[in-house]
């Protein structure tokens, strides 16, 4: 098991952005594909965004496409998660989460490990 703790939620106004970090200690960070989970009020939980153990290979949400950047650094045991032209149904709680499974079957089901959470507001 690994432990996540994300960072760099808040609010912001429509238009803005905000980076989110997701920092993961305990077991090598490089035995993990990621990804990016958020859950809104009311609303079916979206797996945003996933990324292989090396970065190589990414897949996005329709919803976020071309407007959200994810990135991991090896190095630092750290996954990122850059959100531009943020809208307000953005607003969430973003999740990270580590999993073992293959990339191209990773989902909410499969995630071994998941952060706490931090909220995206995003106000119109």
């Amino acid at each position: 098991q690994v432990q996540l703790i994300e960072s760099g939620g808040g609010l912001v106004l429509a238009g803005g952005s905000l980076r989110l970090s997701c920092l993961v200690s305990g077991r090598a960070f490089t035995n993990y594909n990621m990804g990016w989970i958020r859950q809104a009020p009311g609303k079916v939980r979206e797996f945003v965004v996933k990324i292989s153990i090396s970065g190589g290979s990414t897949y996005y949400a329709d919803s976020v496409k071309a407007r959200f950047t994810i990135s991991r650094d090896n190095a630092k045991n750290t996954m990122y998660l850059q959100m531009n032209s943020l809208k307000p149904e953005d607003t969430a709680v973003y999740f990270c989460g580590a999993s073992r499974s293959p990339l191209n079957v990773l989902t909410s089901d499969n995630i071994n490990s998941w952060g706490q959470g931090t909220q995206v507001t995003v106000s119109s």
